[in-house]
């Protein structure tokens, strides 16, 4: 795993934590905001980051 991903797991966990903390202790759920951001974050990461097909599979 390259480093680029591991910081984008990394912000990904960090902006949902932040989300749940920040909800569950002010009960406001503008919150939710924080924890749907965490989740595009890491449907980016997971595109942005996957794993390409080496050229010898390209060519079967």
């Amino acid at each position: 795993m390259s480093g680029a991903l591991k910081a984008a797991w990394a912000l990904t966990v960090f902006v949902i934590v932040v989300g749940i903390v920040g909800w569950a202790l002010s009960g406001q759920a503008v919150f939710a905001v924080f924890i749907v951001l965490g989740v595009l974050t890491g449907a980016a990461a997971a595109f942005a980051f996957r794993t390409t097909p080496s050229s010898s599979e390209e060519l079967k």
